[in-house]
C-alpha cells in the first residue's frame, strides 16, 4: 500500500513546500547567471560603474547589448543589481560587490556558481550511473581545471600566510630556515609556488595525476621564475617515497581519491620523525542527520554525487564521496598511523576542517 497516498494530505504544507520549490527555480536559474556574471567579468566593470544603462555597461565590458540587457533583467528580478524604472539604469551596491567581484577574494561566491555549470555538462553520465554503477571520469568535466585552480586560489591561497599556515606551531620559522615540503593532489600549483616565493631555502615538490594540471603548474612556476618548486604527475597512492618530507599538505584531495587509505599511508611513511601533515577537507560530519542544519549540506552531497564520488568510483576506487565527513577522517587517520589528529576550523572559512598531525 502506498503510504503517500492519503487523501487528507495539509493543503497548507503543501503551499509551502511549492514556494520552497518556487524559490529552488530561481535560486538555480541566478547561479547560472551569476556565473556568467563572473566569466564575462561584469560583476567586476559594474562594481567600478556608477548607476549606468544596459548600452553603457556593454560598452564599458566590450560585450553584445542585448545579451548584457537581459542578463541584467535576470539580475534585476534576482535582487542581485538594483533598477532604476526612470532613468532606465542599472547599479551593482557595494554590498552586493563585496560577495560577488574578484576583489572579494575568498568572499567571492560567483566564482562557485561555475561548479553548477561545470557539473550539468556530465548529468547525462551521471544518470547513466545510477543505472549501472560506476563513475566518471575527470576527463569528461569541462573547465575543471580552470574552475579548480580559481577555487582553490580563494579558498587555498588567500588564506594560506595569514591563516592556514599558523595553524603549525613553529612552522613559518622552519620554512624560513630551510625544508622539504610536499604538496599531494596539487592540481595547478597555486599554493605550492606561493610558498616557494615566500620561502626561497626551502624546497618544494607537488605531485598531481592529471597531466594537464601538472603543465600548468610547471608554465606558473618557469613564468614566475621560482626554482626551488617542481612538479611531477604522480599515483599519491605510489609514492614510495620513504621519510622524504618534513611538512605534506593535502587540499581538499584526501576524498577525491581511488584508495584513499592507502595514500594516508603513503604520506605516513614520506614523513620524516617530527614531521607535520596538514590536511584541509569539508566540514561535514559522517552522519548525515548531524549534517542537516550543515550551512552547506545540500552543495556537499550534490558536488559529491556529481563529481567526488564519481571520479572515485571511475577509477574502481572507495567512493567516500564529500561528506566522508570529521568521524571517518579521524578513524582513517589514525589506522594510517597517526597516534594524534587535532582537528580545527578558521573563521572565515565555512567549507573546510583542517586536520594537523606530527608523526611520532
Amino acid at each position: 500500500m502506498c503510504n503517500n497516498c492519503n487523501l487528507n494530505i495539509d493543503a497548507e504544507r503543501t503551499d509551502e513546500f511549492g514556494q520552497k520549490l518556487l524559490e529552488i527555480v530561481n535560486h538555480s536559474s541566478l547561479s547560472l547567471m551569476m556565473s556568467i556574471g563572473h566569466r564575462s567579468r561584469l560583476f567586476d566593470i559594474m562594481s567600478e560603474m556608477e548607476h549606468a544603462s544596459s548600452s553603457e555597461i556593454a560598452e564599458q565590458s566590450g560585450l553584445n547589448e542585448r545579451y548584457v540587457r537581459e542578463w541584467l533583467g535576470a539580475m534585476v528580478t534576482g535582487e542581485i543589481i538594483e533598477y532604476d524604472p526612470v532613468l532606465k539604469t542599472y547599479f551593482l551596491p557595494a554590498e552586493h560587490a563585496a560577495l560577488l567581484t574578484r576583489a572579494a577574494g575568498s568572499n567571492n561566491f560567483a566564482t562557485t556558481m561555475q561548479w553548477f555549470s561545470v557539473l550539468g555538462s556530465v548529468e547525462d553520465q551521471i544518470v547513466d550511473c545510477f543505472q549501472a554503477g560506476g563513475g566518471v571520469p575527470y576527463s569528461e568535466f569541462a573547465r575543471f581545471h580552470e574552475v579548480m585552480a580559481e577555487e582553490s586560489y580563494n579558498s587555498v591561497v588567500s588564506g594560506l600566510f595569514e591563516h592556514i599556515l599558523p595553524l603549525v606551531p613553529g612552522l613559518e620559522e622552519k620554512l624560513n630556515a630551510g625544508m622539504d615540503v610536499l604538496d599531494i593532489g596539487c592540481g595547478s600549483g597555486l599554493a605550492l609556488i606561493e610558498m616557494a616565493a615566500t620561502f626561497p631555502k626551502s624546497r618544494f615538490t607537488g605531485f598531481d595525476i592529471s597531466e594537464e594540471s601538472i603543465g600548468r603548474a610547471k608554465q606558473t612556476a618557469a613564468q614566475r621564475g621560482i626554482s626551488n618548486v617542481s612538479f611531477e604527475v604522480q599515483d599519491v597512492s605510489q609514492m614510495n617515497a620513504p621519510e622524504s618530507f618534513d611538512f605534506i599538505t593535502a587540499f581538499d584531495v584526501i576524498h577525491d581519491q581511488a584508495n584513499p587509505a592507502q595514500v594516508l599511508s603513503e604520506v605516513n611513511a614520506a614523513l620524516r620523525m617530527g614531521g607535520t601533515f596538514l590536511m584541509q577537507d569539508i566540514a561535514a560530519s559522517s552522519n548525515v542527520e548531524q549534517n542537516i542544519t550543515n550551512p552547506l549540506g545540500p552543495m556537499f552531497y550534490t558536488i559529491s554525487t556529481m563529481h567526488c564520488m564519481t571520479v572515485s568510483l571511475a577509477q574502481g576506487g572507495a567512493g567516500l564521496g564529500t561528506c566522508w565527513g570529521k568521524e571517518l577522517a579521524c578513524q582513517m587517520l589514525g589506522d594510517a598511523g597517526f597516534q594524534e589528529v587535532d582537528v580545527q576550523e578558521l573563521p572565515h572559512d565555512i567549507m573546510n576542517y583542517f586536520y594537523v598531525m606530527t608523526k611520532m
